[in-house]
């Protein structure tokens, strides 16, 4: 939702010229901004949904064989563009998106559209979201007129979400699918409940509501209690999914880059919401270490990401092509969000996306991106290879006046705190976690679940 192989790593800085590929110089801005450019269009060649009598912000589907995506990763893709957006200032993609973000508002107003409805994950709804608040926290216009707003947006999705707490397994958390008829009901996993997490601390952070805060805390405090989190000298290893049906008892070591990621960005925001309060300075180091141990190895010169549980193996799936991407966009935000990790993440994040340039020159046009960055072209292409070199690449170039804003430092997007409910009713009011909430377990998005991979027993050792 992973035997490796020995490479030599092109240095950092400098000239990368690659015969029929991207050329990138990692010390130009205006390079880094063309090859963006590149992957960025690329990447949007497998999107038709702007098109006469096609579906706005859908990818290829339904989901029938290799070449197809489900509609989270579209979400995703969005919230990719937006930060292209960011790094770049190239607004071009800026009216697919909003096109897509509002078609793909359900009937409530909270990304859940009747043709999605039947596969809702938690997760899948979270990334829409993920992709809304986006569009909030990089000022984006707000569409107007009837259309909810991007804030708006992503407060229907917490609102709907919050209904979804089952305290009545493992003592809380949500499970990873909306509706029992779906397969995968019966778990908890880390990133659906780490998705809520994350919207709930950068709602906290954007709007200064405590409320958010509160809620966020009480996510983290039970996926600290459940098996899917696991500590390891002040390192925190994160699982990707326990059964309700055990009473969590048990959990699934995987560990996948955006699992990391998702749950860093939600710390890094509520490390910014409380001014840099504890615990929050220390969890943040505390993924971090724990990405830096499992996704940076040594073997590759340790500042280069790889998907160890499916890469060297080559059994991604069109899913996993696109994780690496969420832990580049969400370890670039962090860096200036939570400013004492700058230092740690930049060296990674360069050296990845050197790495990652080296080897976009596959495909039909000779430049498409693999999975692979510690090695040559590996032959897979998709969205999501594109999106990984994409999101690595402009992350590169992070800097403070891209800062996610505000509702008190730029951010102008309307707030409606009771969005996706009923205007006269109260607003959802949410109960303290008790001793019984802590006792839970939870978490993965099973996208792998049948594929026996090894790798998994090494992480802890």
């Amino acid at each position: 939702m992973k035997s490796r192989m020995s490479c030599i790593l092109m240095p950092l800085a400098g000239l990368l010229s690659l015969t029929n590929a991207l050329t990138l110089d990692m010390n130009s801005f205006d390079s880094i901004k063309s090859v963006t450019s590149t992957l960025a269009y690329d990447m949007m060649t497998y999107y038709s949904g702007n098109q006469s009598g096609q579906v706005p912000g859908l990818l290829p589907g339904p989901c029938e064989s290799t070449a197809c995506y489900y509609w989270w990763e579209a979400g995703a893709m969005f919230g990719a563009l937006i930060h292209y957006w960011q790094y770049t200032g190239d607004d071009s993609y800026n009216p697919v998106v909003t096109q897509a973000l509002q078609f793909q508002v359900g009937p409530e107003e909270n990304f859940n559209p009747p043709n999605q409805s039947k596969n809702m994950g938690v997760d899948d709804q979270a990334f829409w979201a993920f992709a809304a608040m986006d569009a909030a926290e990089a000022g984006l216009p707000d569409v107007g007129g009837d259309a909810p707003s991007w804030l708006a947006l992503v407060q229907a999705v917490f609102n709907f979400q919050s209904t979804l707490w089952d305290a009545a397994t493992c003592g809380g958390g949500m499970r990873w699918q909306v509706y029992s008829f779906n397969a995968g009901y019966n778990l908890k996993n880390t990133i659906s409940n780490g998705g809520n997490f994350q919207l709930a601390a950068r709602l906290a952070r954007y709007t200064g509501n405590q409320t958010y805060a509160d809620w966020a805390s009480q996510m983290w405090d039970w996926m600290e209690a459940s098996p899917l989190f696991q500590y390891q000298d002040n390192v925190l290893y994160i699982w990707d999914n326990t059964d309700a049906n055990s009473n969590c008892t048990d959990v699934a070591h995987y560990a996948w880059t955006y699992n990391y990621g998702t749950m860093l960005m939600g710390a890094a925001a509520m490390y910014n919401f409380t001014n840099g309060a504890e615990p929050w300075g220390t969890r943040v180091n505390q993924i971090l270490q724990g990405a830096f141990n499992l996704f940076f190895p040594a073997e590759y010169g340790g500042n280069i990401m790889t998907e160890f549980q499916c890469e060297p193996t080559m059994v991604c799936n069109n899913d996993q092509s696109s994780f690496k991407a969420y832990l580049s966009r969400w370890m670039a935000v962090t860096a200036l969000i939570v400013p004492s990790t700058y230092d740690l993440i930049m060296p990674k994040l360069q050296a990845s996306a050197a790495a990652a340039a080296q080897q976009c020159n596959g495909g039909d046009n000779g430049r498409m991106c693999g999975r692979r960055w510690y090695s040559s072209f590996d032959g897979s292409t998709g969205v999501g290879q594109q999106m990984q070199a994409l999101a690595v690449i402009g992350g590169s170039t992070i800097h403070p006046a891209i800062v996610p804003k505000t509702a008190v430092t730029g951010g102008t997007s309307e707030s409606d705190p009771n969005a996706g409910t009923d205007a006269d009713a109260n607003p959802v009011q949410y109960s303290p976690i008790t001793t019984a909430d802590r006792a839970g377990a939870g978490i993965l998005t099973v996208l792998c679940i049948g594929i026996i991979v090894g790798g998994s027993a090494w992480i802890i050792m």
